[in-house]
């Protein structure tokens, strides 16, 4: 993997603030984009900015052609069957709540989630128990922070849907989904996965898991923001209600009534994000060039040398779990007696190094460990052994402040 031909595509990453160059690990966060993810999403801006599916004019076929031609390449993306199975959302926080609105739950359903969920997979649970009466189920993690499988299977007899985060934004931990799958499905339960942060990093193959749904977004995947997508195994969408109903979900009405079109058209209401489907097309194309196993692997390394410098810092502590054979680019972590939010603004202000600082949008689990916060960094592709190196010499100069 050419990391400098890669870094060139970049332009975010060509720029110096103060005679120093840009060093960014805020890619749990988002990543960031292409020039070729940038040029798709203006081809259509400047070629063909039309209404997908409505007009019959030259725009309106070009858009609707590589509108459908993007669905395609996300469905390939992640090998879905076929391409009516993959809905374009938002976001990943959108396709969740698409699901938590549109399943049927009623008063007394179970709804199984982890300890570690981010707040997308968190709050439409905790408002459906509000509002409908369904009963959640939190599997709690073990001493060592990963997942009780045992605690689990003896859980979800009787659920009607488990949703996990596939890989955790806190600490980068892999959640063993092909057993939640199996054993999910054994008892009767569909599964639904957060893919985040997992979609990116490496390759996720839905038929291959048996997974329900799967949630994910192109901001995450070197994909504009504002688009994500829904997976659901085909005959499950033409089972679930629409969410959100207008232009576009309907092949029929009258003052009185309504036909509704067959998935994914019926849960994409008004005019779509065209730009943000193509963008994330091409995202994922340049992802699959790279190869997503090149991608895992370069990660890997750069991680587990990040990880053991850390480890080696008198005053640095790593949360969550710290083995790189079960967690992926993702390091929460905290320096004693210093703030995690001076942290990150003084790696901004002394070497330009871009990391996230707060609770993640996982209060939960902070507030469940009595923390107040982390710093923390996440790798990706662009990301370079002397940027670490850069990072790791702040981090030591900053544990003196102590």
């Amino acid at each position: 993997m050419d990391i400098e031909k890669i870094r060139s595509d970049f332009p975010s990453l060509q720029q110096e603030f103060n005679g120093k160059p840009v060093i960014y690990f805020d890619n749990a966060c988002m990543t960031l984009r292409p020039r070729q993810t940038i040029a798709a999403m203006n081809v259509y801006y400047e070629e063909y900015p039309g209404c997908a599916g409505r007009s019959i004019h030259k725009f309106g076929n070009l858009v609707t052609e590589n509108y459908d031609n993007a669905r395609e390449r996300i469905s390939k993306f992640i090998n879905a069957k076929r391409e009516d199975e993959i809905v374009f959302t938002r976001n990943t926080t959108e396709a969740i709540n698409l699901v938590a609105n549109s399943f049927g739950f009623g008063k007394g359903d179970i709804v199984i989630t982890s300890d570690r969920e981010h707040n997308s997979n968190l709050l439409p649970w905790l408002i459906l128990a509000e509002k409908k009466g369904i009963t959640r189920k939190i599997i709690k993690s073990k001493e060592d922070d990963t997942f009780d499988i045992e605690t689990f299977e003896q859980t979800v007899h009787g659920a009607k849907l488990v949703s996990f985060v596939h890989t955790s934004n806190i600490d980068g931990y892999n959640l063993p989904v092909k057993d939640i799958i199996r054993i999910s499905h054994d008892a009767g339960a569909l599964v639904m996965l957060d893919a985040a942060q997992s979609i990116p990093h490496k390759s996720v193959d839905v038929r291959e898991l048996d997974v329900d749904f799967l949630a994910f977004s192109g901001h995450k995947m070197l994909g504009p923001s504002g688009i994500g997508a829904l997976y659901g195994k085909y005959e499950l969408l033409e089972k679930l209600s629409p969410f959100m109903v207008g232009g576009d979900t309907v092949s029929r009405t009258t003052y009185d009534s309504y036909e509704m079109l067959p998935p994914p058209e019926k849960f994409e209401a008004g005019l779509q994000n065209y730009a943000g489907a193509i963008g994330m097309a091409a995202a994922a194309e340049y992802l699959d060039k790279v190869g997503m196993e090149n991608i895992q692997q370069h990660e890997k390394e750069l991680t587990a040398y990040l990880r053991e410098q850390m480890s080696e810092i008198e005053g640095v502590k790593i949360l969550g779990v710290n083995d790189n054979e079960l967690a992926g680019g993702v390091i929460s972590f905290a320096v004693d007696g210093v703030n995690h939010h001076d942290i990150a603004m003084i790696l901004d202000q002394t070497s330009n190094i871009m990391i996230r600082s707060g609770q993640h949008c996982a209060h939960s689990w902070f507030n469940a460990h009595n923390l107040e916060g982390s710093a923390r960094i996440s790798l990706y592709l662009y990301n370079t052994m002397e940027e670490v190196e850069t990072f790791l010499t702040q981090l030591r100069e900053i544990v003196k402040l102590r």
